[in-house]
């Protein structure tokens, strides 16, 4: 598998949190050269199966979250300009001025408004009331196309920055979503030491509700969850962040099996995957979180990479940091302890 190809496809299509379908059916499509009884729920969650050899297996489950953040329209006001409200945490900061797809009857083009620098005052992130998107429609040519609900992507480019990094938006997390595929294509042809079982889940940033789902079906011995996390940038924190391409990245959390990460750790150090540990002292903030605590308890284990940007129109991954989520996840699910 060629990770940017497979990463530019999946950040290719729509797929807002309660309307993941586009990317659900994308995914799926990918993930049925890999696995058997390949399925996408009536909440967009898709699953797959890989079964081993061995009749005593544990199943492992491997997610990562198929949604992405975007806005919802609220209202249609009397010159056309559309309201919104935010669908997940999109990053307010970054809003204006941007170029949007109102997902109506049709896909329609619009920008965010803003006031030009001459004439505005407020130097503040704007507040999700103040946001309006212009789409060069009346009131009535809007109300015509455009329902109130309707689902609103940011647009953006795929872009290939330098030293292989990707800048898209949904990084978060379709390259979660590929590092699980990834890993399966370096699986193919062997049987796992697991029967695994594949969780590309819906909801995620609206309450991890996707994981849920799939978690309680599956009811699996062992999850591993794929998402991101903070990069490097100038103005962070290097307690609180990771650089990018220091490889993947294992969680540490009271919401984790210790077991599990410190196994990880020792494969990825055997192996000779670069990787560095994520403290996480309460909570996660992923579907770790969720899965961990259904039926009698998921045993659990996050693996992320650093992404700069989060929740932007420009998130931006180093693939070398997919890649070795990948090999790491290969390494485990194929039973090396």
């Amino acid at each position: 598998m060629d990770i940017k190809s497979t990463l530019k496809l999946l950040t290719s299509v729509s797929g807002v949190s309660g309307e993941e379908f586009p990317a659900s059916v994308k995914a799926a499509e990918i993930l049925k050269e890999y696995a058997e009884d390949v399925k996408i729920d009536s909440f967009g969650n898709v699953t797959g199966f890989v079964k081993s050899d061995n009749p005593d297996a544990k199943t492992l489950m491997l997610d990562a979250h198929i949604d992405r953040v975007g806005l919802v329209v609220t209202f249609i006001d009397e010159n056309g300009f559309v309201s919104v409200g935010k669908c997940g945490s999109p990053d307010l900061k970054t809003l204006l001025a941007q170029s949007v797809t109102i997902h109506g009857k049709k896909d329609i083009p619009g920008v965010v408004s803003t006031l030009p620098p001459h004439v505005s005052k407020d130097k503040n992130a704007p507040d999700i009331d103040d946001i309006r998107i212009d789409t060069g429609f009346s009131e009535e040519q809007a109300k015509e196309i455009i329902s109130l609900g309707d689902k609103i992507t940011i647009n953006s480019p795929f872009r290939e920055l330098c030293n292989n990094r990707i800048s898209t938006a949904a990084v978060d997390d379709r390259s979660g979503v590929c590092a699980v595929l990834a890993a399966l294509d370096m699986m193919k042809g062997r049987k796992p030491a697991y029967n695994l079982a594949v969780s590309f889940s819906s909801g995620e940033e609206v309450g991890e509700r996707g994981a849920k789902m799939t978690a309680f079906s599956i009811q699996p011995d062992e999850a591993v969850v794929v998402d991101v996390s903070f990069g490097r940038t100038p103005d962070s924190s290097a307690k609180e962040t990771a650089v990018l391409g220091s490889g993947v990245m294992i969680g540490f959390s009271a919401a984790l099996d210790k077991e599990m990460s410190n196994k990880l750790c020792e494969i990825a150090e055997r192996e000779k995957i670069p990787y560095t540990r994520e403290i996480m002292p309460q909570s996660t903030g992923t579907n770790a979180d969720a899965i961990g605590v259904i039926g009698k308890g998921i045993k659990c284990c996050t693996l992320s990479f650093p992404i700069r940007y989060m929740h932007t129109s420009i998130e931006t991954v180093d693939l070398n940091d997919i890649e070795a989520a990948a090999r790491l996840i290969c390494k485990y699910a194929g039973g090396a302890r």
